[in-house]
């Protein structure tokens, strides 16, 4: 069993991304604003008391210079003032030679020590006369110390009025780190919400035409940007699938249309047999066949077209020297009246690529159907094989009508029919089918007008090594 996560986890992965994206904006800017607070609340609190204490080194220092030779005796007691001189003592070592006059400041052990030279000077905080005084004890010498005091209290204060100013900075900076955290997340996640939106729009209405806005040529091109950009690309791919899926069943209906009337009327007729001569009913039977051969061949032809890629573990290394051998073969034996010239260079007799050995036959077969189909009686449909550049390039050529300028581009578009073909049997989906198997393989078949007349289709497989694309 899984253990259960923790509520808190929970709930955070609940937040929204731009709720989640503003918080940790927020969190980084507020955490440097109060760092950069708190070091400057510390860095001007050392400076105030340096400042004070360098103060009370500068007094002690003029102190001794003046009253080197002076036994023990309260030098300066007006420090209760904030415009007073330091308040300032000497003291003995030895608490027998104190003077009969008390002393201003407070004398401790540790005054006595630093007075025999057993401590070094020091700093202290004292209470004097109700107000916080910053007191220095340092060696005079010969067995005394001087101790010089000033009032902290003004130090103090600024010390406050810092922390509070900085404070209010820092609150300052939190808030504002807030709004730029929100602004943050709102103009980063900007091309994300309009992904949001027109993928459920897309949801709604079905419509793959929505896109993304994106900025110009001289906007930002960030990832997110990009994400849209990419999203856009696949609406685009999408838009076109989905048209090409509409066209292909608007097209298959229309074909399948006349078919299905025929095999209908047929097997009326059929029905009604008895009222029907012997003659009649085998023409009748034999338009029936050669119409039910057309719909499976139609049909299957669209079931190969629906598929865009060859299955991986049906590859393996033809020779499509052998499989031109063949296809040229079966196509004698099914166009008895059209002569067929195959002329293989011996150069491309041992090449071998990976591929499904009864697909590529199928494309060669289709090429030489096409061929066969537009051939007057008694011209020949020459096959050739040659080895151009590593690359295996089969061309297919025969001596018809050939190919208008202007159907070119479409010959091998689904259900296109040239209007010299438009009488002529079959369903327009051979070249078509020719085109995705050559793609499935990577390699590239391209049709042209051939020189004296004809149509010429040129497949040229990849150099060994290319191979198809991977499924």
């Amino acid at each position: 069993m899984s253990r259960l996560r923790p509520t808190g986890v929970r709930r955070r992965r609940q937040r929204p991304l731009r709720t989640r994206l503003a918080l940790a904006a927020s969190a980084a800017v507020a955490l440097v604003t109060l760092g950069v607070c708190t070091a400057a609340f510390f860095v001007i609190r050392y400076e105030m008391f340096h400042q004070l204490d360098l103060n009370l080194t500068q007094s002690a220092t003029r102190l001794i210079q003046e009253h080197r030779g002076e036994g023990p005796d309260v030098l300066a007691g007006e420090c209760r003032f904030l415009s007073a001189p330091a308040c300032a003592q000497i003291v003995p070592a030895a608490p027998a030679d104190d003077p009969a006059a008390p002393y201003l400041l407070p004398v401790s052990a540790p005054v006595r020590e630093v007075a025999a030279g057993e401590r070094a000077p020091y700093f202290s905080n004292i209470t004097l006369f109700g107000r916080p005084v910053r007191m220095l004890t340092t060696p005079l010498g010969q067995g005394r110390a001087v101790q010089v005091a000033l009032r902290s209290d003004t130090v103090q204060r600024g010390v406050r009025q810092a922390a509070g100013l900085l404070a209010a900075v820092g609150l300052t900076g939190v808030l504002v780190a807030a709004g730029l955290g929100y602004w943050v997340a709102r103009t980063v996640l900007a091309p994300v919400t309009r992904l949001t939106a027109t993928a459920e729009r897309i949801a709604a209405t079905r419509d793959p035409r929505h896109r993304i806005e994106l900025p110009g040529p001289t906007g930002r091109q960030d990832e997110v940007t990009r994400l849209a950009a990419s999203f856009n690309t696949m609406l685009g791919e999408l838009e076109q699938s989905v048209t090409a899926q509409r066209r292909l069943v608007a097209d298959a209906s229309h074909e399948l249309r006349t078919p299905l009337t025929a095999l209908r009327t047929n097997a009326e007729l059929l029905a009604r047999s008895e009222r029907l001569t012997d003659a009649q009913r085998d023409r009748a039977s034999g338009a029936l066949g050669r119409q039910l051969r057309e719909v499976t061949g139609l049909v299957n032809d669209l079931i190969e077209l629906a598929r865009d890629e060859e299955p991986r573990p049906l590859l393996e290394e033809v020779r499509p020297a052998d499989l031109a051998e063949h296809a040229v073969a079966t196509a004698r034996a099914h166009w008895p009246a059209v002569p067929f010239l195959l002329d293989t260079d011996p150069a491309a007799r041992p090449v071998t690529r990976p591929g499904v050995p009864a697909r590529l036959t199928r494309l060669l077969t289709n090429l030489l159907d096409n061929a066969a189909k537009f051939s007057p009686a008694g011209s020949p449909v020459e096959v050739g094989l040659a080895v151009r550049a590593g690359a295996l390039e089969i061309t297919v050529r025969d001596h018809g009508p050939g190919i208008a300028p202007q159907d070119i581009p479409y010959v091998f578009d689904r259900f296109y029919r040239a209007e010299a073909a438009r009488a002529l049997p079959g369903s327009g989906l051979g070249l078509a089918m020719a085109r995705q198997i050559a793609r499935a393989h990577g390699a590239e078949l391209t049709a042209e007008a051939a020189t004296g007349g004809g149509a010429l289709f040129r497949l040229v497989l990849p150099a060994e090594g290319a191979g198809p694309p991977a499924g």
